[in-house]
């Protein structure tokens, strides 16, 4: 069986001549049905033969939706999504000015390790395919009955840990015969996999590559962040600058906010100077996260107050900071709050 969603046009073009025997327009037919949601026999301008053919040698890999909870206070919604193995992931669906963004998962699962992240907890079970990291923007779309216009992989997994699934999905989300989502308004988030970062650059890709940094020296960032051991601040921040002089594109850092452990005045004073020594005049940002309860660890909120301190004080030297407005925190879908249907099912 083909799985279709993880085709790109072309690809799907060759799939119907060579597998289906008919003409190439019908690719863009098929096209359009999938970006609705729809299976085989719901593709109502294909004859019931062809729709035959596609049942009899054809996948579709829409999640169904298996819970969905909406936020009391912003209108986020988190949908557990579940695959044709039993396999889970959560996604989330946030209102902005700009338009509807959609928070998607790349993995069941994640083996990064990093301690202030529920996603993590379990440990990876296995990649999702592009056709099924898709389906998590086609079945919110569809559920919620509005464009989707941006997308960030932010979801759980570490997307470059699922490097070919995860370009092939932007290639066709972002394709004028599927979502036609642009490039620009695709955010991809890593921990630090520096190897994969500087394959990522040399994709010609248009996205904005998200950093999460979380400390400003090496002690504090291995005791939070595993992969650090194997690739420290250093070649990490090295990385991302042959990043941004590949791309001409401005790299942005997320750093979440612990209290006690990475949020004094100081730290944002000496992660300034991080900065400045690897990029110089060169454009970033820097996105300041408060840290979201999570039960399996002890860390605490900053507060406001201090989260605000630490911005102004990364302004002042010359830091593009702004602090991520918190949403669907009532309904455990803020940052680092994501996790598997396993975990979700008996904590829940």
């Amino acid at each position: 069986m083909t799985e279709l969603m993880s085709l790109e046009f072309n690809e799907l073009e060759a799939f119907v001549k060579n597998e289906l025997s008919e003409s190439s327009f019908r690719a863009k037919q098929i096209s359009k049905w999938i970006c609705k949601g729809c299976n085989a026999d719901q593709m109502s301008d294909l004859s019931m033969a062809l729709r035959d053919k596609l049942n009899s040698c054809a996948l579709f890999s829409y999640p169904e939706i298996k819970r969905k909870l909406v936020s009391k206070t912003d209108r986020t919604v988190k949908y557990l999504f579940t695959y044709l193995d039993g396999e889970s992931v959560e996604s989330v669906l946030m209102r902005y000015e700009h338009g509807l963004s959609i928070c998607v998962s790349t993995e069941a699962g994640c083996n990064m390790g990093c301690k202030f992240c529920a996603s993590t907890i379990g440990g990876k079970k296995r990649d999702l395919t592009a056709g099924e990291i898709l389906g998590q923007v086609i079945v919110a779309q569809k559920d919620c009955g509005e464009r989707i216009s941006n997308i960030v992989m932010m979801g759980i997994g570490e997307p470059l840990d699922n490097f070919d699934n995860v370009i092939k999905f932007i290639k066709i989300v972002s394709s004028p015969n599927s979502l036609n989502i642009g490039q620009r308004h695709i955010s991809l988030s890593t921990c630090g996999l520096v190897d994969k970062i500087d394959l990522l650059a040399k994709e010609d890709l248009q996205i904005t590559l998200s950093i999460s940094l979380h400390a400003y020296d090496d002690n504090i960032r291995s005791s939070i962040m595993p992969i650090n051991k194997k690739w420290n601040i250093d070649s990490l921040m090295r990385a991302c600058k042959r990043y941004f002089d590949t791309t001409g594109r401005r790299v942005s850092f997320e750093y979440t906010l612990i209290g006690g452990k990475n949020d004094s005045p100081e730290g944002a004073k000496r992660l300034s100077e991080l900065f400045r020594k690897y990029f110089g005049k060169a454009p970033l940002h820097v996105n300041l996260i408060n840290v979201n309860t999570v039960r399996e660890n002890q860390f605490v909120s900053s507060g406001r107050e201090r989260v605000e301190a630490f911005c102004k004080v990364l302004s002042q030297n010359g830091i593009n900071a702004t602090v991520r407005r918190r949403l669907g925190d009532d309904i455990a879908a803020a940052c680092g709050q994501l996790r598997s249907a396993e975990i979700q099912n008996t904590n829940t």
